[in-house]
């Protein structure tokens, strides 16, 4: 925000009221002032009030207002005097300025700016024409990550990653919910997804070591030019919601590694259960126990490796035949052929993905 813009709302005002009043920051600096002399000046005992307070308060014979955004003000209007008139001065300009502040950043800043670009709140003819106004350089690649916050404590996570990415020409930063953050990254052109999932994980890892706060990242695919950067915001929550779903130990997820799960993801509701029909026929996946699911689970990391597996499972090679006759005999597949462990493989992925009742995007 210009402060030579609230200044010039000042000075058009001055002659209107007969009280000195202005605008101090965040930090308590009068940053505008009817009275000229006073900008640059700063009340170390007014910053505390502005951060804490919900309405007006007075301090030093004057009246303070703050404002800004709901969570956080990061401005007040003063007015000089304690009475009912400095209180309703300070209350009129505070709207005022208030107004003024969120015109001036629906127009002019770049963070607001992407931030309708990757919620479809600008028309994509207007995209290019904004961009233009703002000098915005479109030509750069960039990548969104969507931070979920896991744990609730007293830490502003918001503002640790504001704090790790402080340059705002080149990266970008904001709130969609109570529980999630964007980042939209500038990036070298060709960058290799392992550096990426490093970003990632370097967030996670600040936020959990330092503040113990847990959190889970959902990586876009790397885009050039500013429309683009919707279609990766909508990656990097697709990103999250399947990893909820197939890949619930991982912490980071990339659009670019959900292989058959995006497919899964994709697909109706109605198709699945068409599909988990066709696959049991002779019964259904429900009959299978919880050890023998267990067991399919481990036969599948190992490859469809009898010998391995039995070995992993600290039992003898006949048990594990013994088990995997058992599920041919349910559902008439039988996992050592490897067409069968397929069509089991996606089968399991399409009940989970049945089970979670997933949010669509």
């Amino acid at each position: 925000m210009s402060n030579k813009l609230f200044q010039s709302v000042v000075h058009q005002m001055r002659d209107s009221l007969d009280r000195v009043f202005g605008v101090v920051d965040e930090t308590a600096t009068i940053i505008s002032c009817s009275d000229i002399s006073k900008i640059g000046e700063i009340n170390e005992y007014v910053s505390l009030d502005i951060n804490e307070a919900t309405g007006g308060f007075v301090r030093d014979g004057y009246t303070y207002k703050p404002f800004g955004s709901e969570s956080k003000p990061e401005f007040a209007v003063f007015v000089e005097g304690i009475d009912e008139t400095a209180a309703r001065y300070a209350n009129l300009l505070s709207v005022s300025f208030s107004n003024i502040k969120q015109y001036y950043d629906e127009k002019y800043d770049r963070n607001n700016f992407i931030k309708n670009v990757i919620l479809d709140n600008i028309l994509p003819g207007d995209i290019y024409i904004k961009a233009r106004e703002l000098h915005f350089n479109t030509d750069v690649s960039r990548v969104v990550l969507l931070i979920r916050v896991l744990s609730d404590n007293d830490v502003s996570a918001y503002e640790v990653v504001q704090n790790l990415f402080p340059d705002k020409q080149k990266d970008f930063i904001f709130n969609i919910s109570e529980k999630d953050i964007v980042l939209v990254k500038e990036i070298r052109a060709g960058i290799d997804s392992k550096d990426l999932a490093k970003l990632a994980r370097s967030i996670v890892d600040t936020l959990s070591s330092e503040f113990y706060t847990q959190s889970t990242v959902g990586i876009g695919t790397a885009v050039t030019g500013i429309k683009e950067l919707a279609r990766s915001f909508k990656e990097a929550q697709v990103a999250l919601e399947v990893g909820k779903v197939f890949d619930t130990e991982k912490i980071i997820v990339s659009y670019d590694n959900l292989g058959i799960a995006r497919l899964i993801y994709q697909l109706p509701t109605t198709l699945c259960e068409m599909f988990l029909k066709e696959v049991f026929k002779k019964g259904s996946i429900e009959s299978l126990d919880h050890e023998t699911l267990f067991t399919i689970q481990r036969f599948f990391e190992n490859n469809l490796n009898v010998s391995e597996t039995s070995r992993k499972l600290f039992v003898h090679r006949n048990t594990l035949v013994y088990r995997l006759e058992k599920i041919k005999k349910l559902t008439g597949l039988d996992l050592r052929e490897f067409d069968h462990a397929i069509i089991f493989k996606v089968a399991l992925m399409v009940k989970r993905y049945l089970v979670s009742n997933p949010v669509k995007y």
